[in-house]
């Protein structure tokens, strides 16, 4: 028999021994398999998982029958009497050369497939894949294309405000676009804390460590959209930063390529531009929400003994340079990131702007690109505080 067409045998049996035990329940509402495999990869994962699966129930069977059958057949009620006896060569090495020949069954599969899931050779296209708390952010090497790719739930719903959406929690602002049935090869690392890039469907999982660079692939054959999620605790907002893979058509992803790239030229020009404080207020509020709110809050009170408030700080109130100091380059020792690398100069000027202009501040002051580009990389020591 071959593995694929034992893919449904679990689940089948699965339902046949809980059936009795979910009377009037629709079967339907419950899953206890991995999701359905969209890539070849991953229906080998998925085989290989149903196999072992049933390997370790047919030990399930002999072992407790042989074991339940004993207890209930030679019990003392029955008349009886116990055996004393040890050290039986012939059964001890049957025990041993089963178990063993087993493993072995069971290991050679394994290790083939997880040789095949390291082996990133040959890909058609790469994409850099660097984890922040709480984003990821996408670089598609030869494509001169970047971005980063925030959880897009509203804070309402987060906050059960709202109805929860279909895809609460694993919908992004940014997905990852990729052509189908192409070898896609994923270089991880991360920015901050260690993180991990999982997507079931495509049988991809792999930890980003920083300093470090490890990679994964995929190849999906069908196009459609995939989730999965940050799999290492990495913090407060860990399950806050999902992962999405939208796998098109080649004409589809060419579009997307080149809108992509005009995209980048306007974000360049934007970063030369000379804005009015009610467009960086706008842009600003923005890029607040999407970066700085899981931590600051929307209102920007803060989380008590947690994160400090953006109303009334010394920060947000007083000199400019040293706020986007603090923005560009973070804070060590502490969860203040630096955002130097993953927001765009007119995007930091507008966050900025935002922030001493808004959520109860009204300090009047407007930051540029310009002046965030000479800064940027600490180039220019930020003003001290109070002076």
């Amino acid at each position: 028999m071959k593995r694929s067409a034992l893919r449904p045998l679990l689940g089948k049996t699965l339902a046949a021994l809980s059936g009795t035990m979910i009377s009037g329940v629709v079967w339907a509402d419950y899953q206890f398999n991995l999701r359905e495999p969209q890539s070849a990869l991953a229906r080998d994962v998925y085989d290989l998982h149903t196999l072992i699966n049933l390997v370790c129930l047919g030990i399930f069977i002999v072992v407790f029958g042989a074991m339940f059958y004993s207890i209930w057949k030679h019990r003392k009620s029955a008349g009886h009497k116990a055996e004393h006896f040890h050290e039986n060569t012939t059964v001890e090495i049957i025990w041993t050369i089963i178990p063993f020949f087993i493993l072995i069954g069971m290991a050679y599969p394994a290790t083939k497939q997880v040789l095949a899931m390291k082996d990133t050779s040959n890909p058609d296209m790469t994409v850099k894949v660097t984890g922040y708390q709480w984003k990821w952010e996408y670089d598609y090497l030869k494509d001169d294309v970047k971005f980063m790719s925030t959880l897009s739930t509203p804070r309402a719903q987060i906050q059960n405000k709202e109805a929860k959406g279909e895809h609460y929690l694993l919908e992004v602002d940014e997905p990852m676009v990729v052509p189908v049935n192409k070898k896609v090869r994923v270089l991880l690392t991360a920015g901050d804390v260690i993180h991990a890039w999982w997507v079931p469907e495509l049988a991809v999982k792999q930890d980003a460590i920083p300093g470090f660079i490890r990679d994964a692939w995929f190849k999906s054959e069908t196009t459609g959209t995939f989730r999965g999620q940050c799999t290492e605790l990495c913090g407060k907002d860990h399950a806050f930063m999902p992962i999405v893979v939208k796998v098109v058509t080649q004409e589809e992803y060419d579009a997307w390529l080149a809108a992509k790239k005009q995209g980048a030229a306007m974000a360049a020009a934007d970063n030369s531009k000379t804005f009015g404080k009610e467009e960086l207020m706008a842009k600003g509020e923005a890029v607040y929400n999407a970066n700085c709110a899981a931590c600051h809050q929307a209102n920007g009170a803060g989380i008590p003994g947690a994160f400090p408030g953006i109303t009334g700080s010394a920060i947000a109130t007083g000199p400019i340079d040293a706020h986007i100091d603090i923005v560009l380059n973070g804070k060590p020792g502490t969860a203040m990131a630096a955002f130097g690398n993953q927001l765009s100069e007119a995007d930091i000027a507008a966050v900025v702007t935002y922030q001493r202009n808004g959520l109860g501040n009204s300090v009047g002051d407007v930051a540029q690109p310009v002046q965030v580009a000479g800064m940027k990389g600490g180039a220019e020591a930020a003003a001290p505080a109070g002076n």
